[in-house]
Parts: structure tokens; sequence; C-alpha cells
């Protein structure tokens, strides 16, 4: 229990108290009562009442020095604060020098070179590159005796650009390279070069190229060297400074080549529009090798590298499953027959047969099919679109073949799989006609024409939105970009500079007047109508057929084409 001073007082006359201890430096007394009991009790700075009172009622007093205490409590402190602050400056210094260490590192990264992986890749596991391999065969010539173009004073190409869509083999083309000269491969990707810290990848393309002239002659691949090799001061806001830094450095490398030196840069992209001109200029990239998608006899022979250490049955023909593979890369043949492999091993068979290829091919085209709906109404009224869709791709002359359809559902599609086989001559010249590209507008618009005569235009469904994405894409594409309109033979609104460069993404004007604008857009909305009107009157007589067809849909499940062709051949003969 607290007292105050005024009883204290009382307490001392009244002999309640023991003892007092007092403590000046705190201007506070310890008092010791009858009952045991201790207190701790303020008193007035140089109080001498206190004295007084005590001295005159023989209360026994006591003066306690705390300094020597509070001496030892500073020392303590201090050491201790000390202590805390040498630890923390040796944790800094520490961190410092573990940063600074690997910022050391970023910058000397050296590449690794196994010739033992390199000498397994030739031109021979380069399947269907012929003309590409030929072209290349000069730098393979001057790794391997460059004396011979020395003295016809012939100067070697500096760089070669690889460029082609994803999985056509521009890597493995690179390694073929150094397997037939026998020369080491320095392979790094573009996006290595660019770090968080100002002037490292700069400092990391110094040491590559310092590395691969004292291994000379090599190759030095660099692999999507458009992460680097963008256009220099595009974008928002202006570019990267390590990435343009780590550009200028490249192009200074590349350039400050010795003549002959031994040293050949391979690059590989598939976005050569974006790049930078200082970089494909000649005497840095001089060639520029384009890697297209490999036609069927080149799909045959990829097939065929990729088989060798594969069990394939007997009745397994791969000249047929390029023909049935147009558009596929090399990657997706690889992957195509890896895919039947693991088919095969799930089902304990000991070779690849054509099941397995047939169930790979279709995960390829459209991943994991999900089941139909369960629901009757909404199943049939989805099998409606799918049939419609098939027979106006039958009716109409168009050059892909309708090959299979089903009720299975691919991820993030609602009504089905409708597949077309795509035309191989189309795509190998890349030339649309007018009439092919309005024919895959009719064909798309084939579900809604079917859904609109069989339940009406008012309970028609979302389940072709897909379709009519692809409507409005290739009208839209046939007025603006390929003249196929009344418009003229003008392209609108061309796009000469990419938008992924970041150059006209802050336009707001477009090239051509509002008026024009609308009768594009009125060019479009008659497009799509005109095609849906001949969709509608392709079907409008074959109702019978489609509820026939739609029935055999709802049990199969899956329809074969040849099925399909011969009920519509049987009808219209009837």
């Amino acid at each position: 229990m607290n007292k105050s001073y005024s009883q204290l007082l009382t307490d001392i006359e009244s002999g309640e108290i023991i003892s007092i201890i007092l403590i000046p430096n705190r201007r506070e007394v310890i008092v010791e009562f009858i009952n045991g009991q201790k207190n701790l009790i303020p008193i007035f700075y140089n109080d001498q009442k206190i004295l007084r009172i005590s001295e005159e009622y023989n209360v026994p007093l006591t003066v306690r020095d705390i300094r020597s205490e509070q001496r030892l409590a500073n020392l303590i402190t201090g050491f201790g604060l000390t202590l805390i602050f040498v630890l923390s400056l040796s944790f800094l210094i520490r961190r410092s020098s573990k940063l600074l260490s690997n910022m050391r590192g970023f910058a000397s990264r050296s590449s690794q070179v196994n010739e033992d992986d390199i000498k397994k890749y030739t031109f021979d596991d380069v399947a269907g590159l012929n003309e590409e391999s030929d072209e290349l065969n000069e730098i393979v010539t001057f790794l391997k005796n460059p004396q011979k173009l020395i003295d016809l004073g012939a100067i070697t190409p500096k760089g070669v650009l690889l460029v082609g869509p994803p999985g056509t083999g521009k890597t493995l083309l690179a390694r073929a390279i150094a397997g037939e000269a026998d020369v080491p491969f320095f392979s790094i990707s573009a996006s290595e070069f660019v770090e968080m810290f100002v002037g490292v990848g700069a400092s990391r393309v110094r040491d590559l190229f310092r590395s691969a002239k004292s291994k000379s002659p090599c190759i030095v691949f660099i692999d999507e060297i458009d992460s680097i090799g963008r256009q220099r001061g595009a974008g928002i806001g202006g570019g990267n400074d390590e990435r343009e830094q780590t550009l200028n450095q490249l192009l200074t490398e590349m350039d400050g080549f010795e003549t002959n030196n031994g040293v050949i840069v391979i690059a590989a992209t598939n976005r050569p529009d974006v790049l930078d001109q200082a970089l494909t200029r000649p005497g840095r990239f001089d060639r520029r090798i384009y890697i297209s998608l490999p036609d069927r006899k080149a799909r045959h022979k990829i097939l065929s590298v990729h088989a060798r250490s594969k069990p394939l049955s007997d009745s397994v023909n791969l000249m047929d499953w390029a023909t049935k593979t147009p558009g596929f890369s090399g990657a997706d043949l690889q992957n195509l027959l890896n895919e039947a492999a693991i088919y095969t091993a799930r089902n304990n068979k000991q070779s690849i047969s054509n099941i397995e290829l047939d169930s790979a091919l279709e995960k390829a085209r459209f991943g994991l099919l999900s089941k139909p709906l369960s629901d009757s109404t909404k199943k049939r009224q989805i099998a409606y679109q799918i049939i419609g869709k098939s027979l106006v791709a039958l009716l109409i002359p168009s050059p892909e073949k309708l090959e299979k359809i089903s009720l299975f559902k691919s991820p993030g599609d609602i009504s089905g799989m409708t597949y077309f086989m795509p035309d191989e001559e189309t795509i190998d010249s890349g030339l649309l006609t007018r009439n092919y590209i309005y024919s895959k507008i009719v064909i798309s618009l084939g579900s809604r024409a079917a859904e609109i005569i069989v339940f009406g235009s008012k309970e028609v469904t979302q389940g072709s939105q897909k379709d009519l994405e692809n409507v409005y894409f290739w009208a839209n594409q046939m007025v603006t970009k390929f003249g196929f309109s009344d418009l003229g033979p003008i392209a609108y609104g061309s796009e000469r500079e990419s938008i992924f460069l970041g150059k006209d993404i802050m336009k707001n004007r477009k090239e051509y007047s509002q008026k024009t604008s609308k009768e594009i857009d009125m060019h479009i909305i008659s497009i799509a109508n005109n095609a849906i009107n001949d969709a509608i009157r392709l079907l409008s007589d074959k109702v019978s057929l489609m509820d026939t067809l739609v029935e055999e849909l709802i049990v199969n499940e899956t329809l074969e084409s040849e099925y399909i062709v011969s009920s519509l051949n049987s009808f219209l003969s009837n």
C-alpha cells in the first residue's frame, strides 16, 4: 500500500517505523514498518525535515549511494550498444560482399561446352531442312577449311539469323553445324544477358565473345535474340537501359570481329519484325535463313528420324501420318510419336499402332476432350449445330476436307468438335482466294443456320460463339486487308509499325475518315448477312437429313466423315 509524505511523518512520530533507508539521488526513502511491510515513498530534494524527525524519534536512518551502481549499468549498456553496432556493421559488410560476388558471377558467366553432346547432332539428324542445310554448308566448309576461302579473298558471314515459327528446328540446325564441323558450340539464351543491374548484360556479352575467340573456330548460338535485339528507343517511356546497353555491346562485338577469325554467330528468333536494323545489317547478321513449317515429304522424313528409337507396328505407314499432319512443326511431330508411345505403355502393348497414333493426334489437335452434356435437350441442340456446320462444309466448294465430328468437347469449347483437314497447298503457298475465305465464313455460320431452321431465330444459343468470332475476323480481313469488297483494292489501317514496339499505341487518329469507317462496318455486316443466308439456303431443304444424322450422332457421340458423305449423297440422289 503506497503512503503519502505526510503519513510518513505521522508514522515516524507514532513509532510505527523500524528503519529508514534514504536514497538522495532518487529522492526516495525505503521505509520498514513494525509489521514487516516495506514501502517506497518519495521525498523533497535535500529534505532536512526527514533527517531531524528521524533523529528526534530515534528511528535509524541509513543513506545509500547508488552512483556506482548507475555507472556499472551505464557501462554495461554502452558495451551492449557497441556490440550490437559492430555485429550489424559486420552483417552489412558480409551482405555487400556477397552481393558484389554475385554481380561478378553474373558478369563473368561463361558458356559450357560439351563436345560429346555436339557430336550427336549432324545434318542427318535435321530431317526436312535440306535447302537450309545446303545454305549452311558454306559455314561448315569455312570452319573445317578456312584457308580455302581466304585464298579466294572471300569473307565468311559473321552472323546467320535463323527465322521461323516455334518448333521448326532452328536450335537443332545450329547444333548440327557445330557437329558437322566438329567445333565448340557456345549456347546461350538472349534473356540471360538482361539482369537487374545495369552493365551486367554488357559485361556478360564481352565475356562470352572473349571465351569464343579463345576457342575459335567455333559457333556462338544466341537463342530468342529478340529478347535483347528489339528496336532501340521503342515503347512508352523509353527503352530499358540495361537491354539497350547489352544490345550496343553485342553490336560492337560483332562489328569488331577480325576478318576470318573463326567465330560465327548464329541467332534464332520467330519475331524478325521487332529486331533493330543495326543488328540485321550486312556485317553483323549477313544472312537470314527462313525455316518454314515442313511439307508432307519433310514431315515424313522427320517422323522417320524420331521413329528410329520407337517400336512401330508393321501396319503403321509414316507417309499416311505425314499426310494427316499438315501445319505440324518438327516439335509437334516429335510430340506426336512421344504421346503415342505413352498411350502404348498405358495399354500394356509392345509396339505403337495406328490406334495409339490416332489418339495422340486427337490430343495434339484438341487437348483433353471432356464428355458431352447429359441433358438430352441441350445435347440435341449442340448436335444440330455440329451437323449443320458439317453439311454446309460438304455442300459448299472448299479445299478443306471434313474429317471427323464429335460431341466430345475440347477445353474452352461449348459445342463439341468439328475438325477439318487443312489444305496442304494453301498452307505451303500462303495464298488465300476470295472464294476460299468466303467459304470459311459460310461454313462457320452453318451451326447458326441449323439452329435458326430447326429451333427458330429466338431460340438460338451462344454455342457458336467461336464460329461467330471467326466470321468477324475473316470478314474484316476481306474488307480492310485484302481488298475483297466494293470499297476497292485498298488495305485500310495497315500496321507499318508493330504495336508490340509501342510506336503506334498512342495514335488515336485513323488513316481513313469516319465515313469510310462506317462503310467498312456496313460491308463487314453485309458479308456476314449474305453468308448466313447462303448457309440457310443450303440447309433449308435438308431438315430430314439433319434429323437422321443428329440421332446417329447422339447415339454414337462421334461420326466419321465417310458416313456423313455417304448419307448426304444418298439424300441428294433421292
